[in-house]
């Protein structure tokens, strides 16, 4: 890796423009030339455009016996509604490493849903000269949610279609359907028959050899309408299509069935899609997937119903990451994009994986976790990092002085922005929680203070003493927004200096632990709070799913990312509470049990003024109006 050829530093304008004039300010370097820089062989890359490439996993095996770089997560302390610019320290940091102390880095971020975009939050690929560029294509350019919805809504219709036939045919019917006589007088077979002859102990591989007792059990999964847990997906916030009735049509023969859509990145494939290893892995846990139970109380599973080889055929290459860069020419890999409230809110391990190889043993990788460190972060290290294999170097946890008064009392946003000494000092709470949150992992943490024109010295002052005091490693203003680079250069080197500490790093729970206790845990010692109150359906439900074989995954739990307890209106660090688990199921695909926890939204809704009001395009094809 050589990033001299295309790294510089930004030409900075005062006052800062809008992110998307910013990123339309700046030259691009050519994704042939960046890939060419990072290390990339000819055939290892395939560029879509003039600025994104995918990458292949084949890079891995070349690359199997370089050492590993320095392993980053930026997470943040609990945001407010705006967000407190995770993404944004993650660029402006990275561009610090890599085109200011001139180090081998990258930046891995996930790729933004059109929901937040064009509703509220707007993009995520960070902000004034600490962004990922084009902006454009970031934000609106990439397949692979497509890919996911896709391949979601595929195995949507694979559960409404072998429920309406299984009630329309008698099992001979079905046996002849389902292994078609082939013109050598043999039935065919595929790898998801195999699998269920497997899974049903029937110890054949020709369906001509089935007694009729075993076509019955073949052909039959007998799915329990009331039981289904899987739904479709769209990546726009949609309000109107949280609930709905489907099979309404004259051909469906009155099979109604209630059912609804959640957001695409809310969907289990983006998830496996996000912690698969590789192809084979990727293929194998979306066979796995549990769309619910049968009537009888089994498990069933997308290779139950014979699509998870067809969703894998349509991931192939959603499964490699996407190359871009930053405005100052560091690279930056986009890939995946799991919400961090509902699903575990990381980008993807194979784009981990790759970057770490090519920066080497003296480079740095900056991955984002999304929200909270109570939500990403912890999802991140028991999660991702269980699968991954790979152990983090050290922590950035990125912190605001509107927030911490948000949670020091202010209610008014806009109040935030003015000084206020009382509020802020009692919203440093929550900043010392999610301190001592992480240092329960043992890797060292650097809070990083996203720095606003409005934030004085005295306050930033006693946010770093406070953030020491708590367990801090340093505690350091940033500007990159305004300043690219140059603006993270002070937390850039804290980061360098941190990650020799080598820490031992640790897991908040082994996976032998029952999911009862899993649960607990994360919310006695990550929330604080006094206990767990499980209905006695959610314990029915946490019963069956050890029966069933899922008792040693690992725990995700689905919460809001507004508080540290599971109400959005509860701010600082509380304490006297409970949590109580309205809701548990089980993404056995993905690899892990979440438990619900007071109400989420699924499927977002738009405002009176979604902020698609904004965006618009001229007859060159410029776009106008992301942020």
């Amino acid at each position: 890796m050589d990033l001299s050829s295309v790294i510089h530093p930004a030409d900075l304008v005062v006052p800062v423009p809008s992110d998307i004039e910013v990123s339309q300010s700046v030259k691009a370097v050519p994704i042939v030339k960046m890939a060419s820089a990072c290390g990339l062989l000819e055939d290892e890359f395939e560029s879509f455009g003039k600025f994104k490439a995918k990458v292949n996993l084949s890079v891995l095996e070349r690359l199997k016996d370089v050492p590993d770089g320095h392993y980053i997560l930026v997470t943040g302390m609990t945001p407010t509604s705006l967000g407190e610019g995770k993404s944004t320290m993650t660029m402006g940091v990275s561009q610090a490493i890599g085109a200011h102390l001139r180090k081998n880095v990258f930046a891995n971020v996930r790729q933004p849903s059109m929901g937040p975009i064009f509703g509220i939050k707007g993009g995520a690929a960070g902000g004034g000269y600490a962004q990922c560029i084009p902006m454009e294509d970031f934000n609106l350019g990439l397949p692979d949610i497509h890919s996911v919805a896709l391949a979601n809504n595929l195995l949507a219709a694979a559960i409404d279609t072998r429920m309406f036939h299984e009630s329309t045919q008698t099992n001979e019917q079905l046996f002849d359907r389902l292994f078609p006589v082939q013109k050598d007088g043999t039935r065919k077979m595929c790898r998801p028959m195999l699998n269920r002859f497997q899974k049903l102990g029937i110890a054949k591989t020709r369906a001509e050899d089935l007694t009729p007792e075993e076509i019955a059990k073949v052909v039959r999964l007998d799915i329990d309408p009331d039981q289904i847990t899987w739904q479709r997906v769209v990546d726009v916030n949609d309000r109107f299509l949280r609930v709905i009735t489907v099979g309404q049509g004259p051909q469906e023969q009155n099979k109604t069935r209630r059912t609804g859509f959640d957001i695409a990145v809310a969907s289990e494939v983006m998830a496996i899609l996000a912690l698969s290893t590789d192809r084979a892995d990727l293929r194998a846990r979306l066979g796995r997937i549990v769309i619910g139970f049968s009537k009888q109380g089994a498990p069933v599973t997308a290779d139950d119903l014979g699509v998870g080889g067809a969703m894998a055929a349509l991931l192939k290459d959603s499964i490699m990451p996407n190359l871009m860069q930053t405005v100052e020419g560091t690279p930056v890999f986009v890939h995946c994009g799991p919400f961090a409230n509902i699903a575990h809110g990381n980008s993807s391990i194979v784009a981990d994986r790759i970057a770490l190889k090519l920066v080497g043993p003296d480079g740095y990788v900056l991955t984002e976790a999304g929200f909270g460190a109570d939500i990403g972060l912890e999802k991140f290290f028991d999660i991702k990092c269980r699968y991954s294999g790979l152990s983090p170097s050290c922590v950035i946890l990125v912190a605001t002085c509107r927030a911490l008064k948000m949670h020091g009392g202010v209610k008014d946003i806009n109040a935030t922005f003015k000084p206020n000494i009382p509020a802020l000092r009692a919203g440093l709470a929550n900043l010392v929680q999610h301190i001592e949150n992480v240092n329960k992992f043992r890797v060292p943490v650097i809070v990083a203070i996203n720095r606003f024109a409005e934030d004085t010295e005295e306050e930033l002052a006693l946010v770093a003493e406070a953030a020491v005091k708590g367990g801090a490693f340093a505690c350091i203003p940033s500007n990159h927004w305004a300043e690219g680079g140059k603006g993270s250069m002070a937390v850039a080197e804290a980061v360098v200096k941190a990650c020799e500490a080598k820490p031992p790093f640790q897991f908040l729970y082994p996976l032998e632990m029952p999911l009862r206790d899993k649960i607990v845990t994360i919310a006695t010692e990550i929330y604080r709070a006094d206990g767990v109150d499980f209905p006695p359906e959610v314990e029915a439900r946490l019963r069956r799913f050890e029966e069933s074989g899922f008792g040693r995954l690992p725990i995700c739990m689905a919460k809001t990312p507004l508080s540290t307890t599971a109400d959005p209106a509860i701010k600082g660090a509380p304490r006297g509470f409970r949590i109580r688990v309205r809701d548990v199921r089980a993404s056995v695909g993905a690899g892990f049990v979440f438990p619900l926890l007071g109400e989420i939204m699924t499927l977002p809704g738009l405002p009176t003024r979604p902020a698609y009001y904004d965006v618009d395009i001229d007859a060159d094809g410029t776009i106008h109006g992301l942020f």
